[in-house]
C-alpha cells in the first residue's frame, strides 16, 4: 500500500497538534472559539426537554454537533474525512472536561465574564450537584478525560491508516 502522501503529512500534523491539546487541555485550542457558541446553542436547543437538560445541553451538543459530521463521513463512506472530524469531537470532549474539571473550584471564566465563584451560573457544579456527584468531580472529569484523549488517539490511528487507502478501496 502506498499513502496519499498530502493525506498523510495531514494527518500526522493534526495528530500531533491533537495529541498535545489531549497532553493539556488546559491550553485550549483554536477550536474553542468554534466549541464556544455550538455550547451555547446547545442550551437553547435542549431547554425545550427542561431544566437540567437545558443545562446539560450545553456540553452535550458540543460533542454531538461534531460526531454528526463524523456520522455523515462515515455514511458516506469516506472513512479519512471521518477520522480527521473525529479529532475535533474529541478535542470538543476534552473542552467539556476543562468545564467539568473545574465544577468545584469554579474558577473559569465564563460567557458573562465572570465566574463561578463570583456568582455566575456553572453548568458542571450544578449538573453534579443534582446528581449528588460533586464530591466525585475528579473521578467524573477523569473519564470525560480519557474518553476525549482515547477518542483523540484512535481518531489519530484512523486518520494515519485511512491516508493509505485510495478513495476507491474505501468503498
Amino acid at each position: 500500500m502506498r499513502p496519499n502522501v498530502p493525506k498523510l503529512i495531514f494527518a500526522v500534523l493534526l495528530s500531533i497538534y491533537f495529541l498535545w491539546i489531549a497532553w493539556d487541555p488546559m491550553q485550549g485550542s483554536f477550536l474553542d472559539n468554534v466549541d464556544l457558541p455550538i455550547h451555547e446553542f446547545g442550551h437553547l436547543l435542549f431547554r425545550i426537554l427542561g431544566e437540567f437538560m437545558g443545562i446539560a445541553g450545553g456540553s452535550l451538543f458540543q460533542v454531538i454537533f461534531p460526531a454528526v459530521f463524523v456520522g455523515y463521513f462515515v455514511w458516506q463512506r469516506s472513512f479519512y474525512s471521518a477520522a480527521i472530524v473525529s479529532l475535533w469531537v474529541g478535542q470538543s470532549i476534552l473542552n467539556v472536561w476543562v468545564y467539568a474539571a473545574d465544577a468545584v473550584v469554579m474558577q473559569l471564566v465564563l460567557t458573562s465574564g465572570s465566574t463561578g465563584a463570583e456568582g455566575s451560573f456553572h453548568d458542571w457544579n450544578y449538573m453534579l450537584t443534582h446528581f449528588g456527584l460533586l464530591g466525585s468531580t475528579k473521578t467524573v472529569a477523569g473519564i470525560i478525560r480519557f474518553i476525549g484523549t482515547s477518542t483523540i488517539i484512535i481518531s489519530s490511528v484512523f486518520a494515519v491508516y485511512y491516508s493509505f487507502i485510495q478513495a476507491d478501496e474505501e468503498v
